[in-house]
Order: structure tokens, then C-alpha cells, then sequence
């Protein structure tokens, strides 16, 4: 079975695997240098995103965008 939520969507809950896409569109294409991604600030809901998953994670995203949050 397939399902598709949000990062909060899946708080309290396990999948066998996970796709995790942080891929998403902005209209005004201006450059994330210096600031915070989203979904990045809270560090709480990073943690969810990354260990819902029983045996696999992908994480589909812009490396270069990703890499500029420490």
C-alpha cells in the first residue's frame, strides 16, 4: 500500500520504505543562500522525516540547495 502525507503526517508512525522529496517550486526562483529551508528550521520535525523508515530511505532534492542549511 502506498501512502502519501506531509512530514507531520507521518509523526508516530513506521513504513517499510520511505521517499522523502524535498523538492518543491517557487514562482520568484530566488537563490536560498543564507537562509533557512523550511522544512530545516525545526529540527523536530527533520528528525521525523528521517526515522519514520523500517529499512529505507530515499531523500529526492537539489544537493546544492540542501547543502547551503547547515
Amino acid at each position: 500500500m502506498i501512502e502519501i502525507n506531509s512530514v507531520d503526517g507521518f509523526q508516530g508512525k513506521e513504513k517499510d520504505i520511505i521517499i522523502f522529496s524535498t523538492v518543491r517550486s517557487s514562482s520568484k526562483q530566488k537563490s536560498f543562500r543564507g537562509n533557512q529551508i523550511g522544512f530545516l528550521k525545526d529540527l523536530r520535525r527533520m528528525n521525523v522525516a528521517i526515522t519514520r523508515a523500517k529499512y529505507c530511505l530515499y531523500v529526492i532534492g537539489n544537493s546544492k540547495v540542501l547543502n547551503t542549511n547547515k
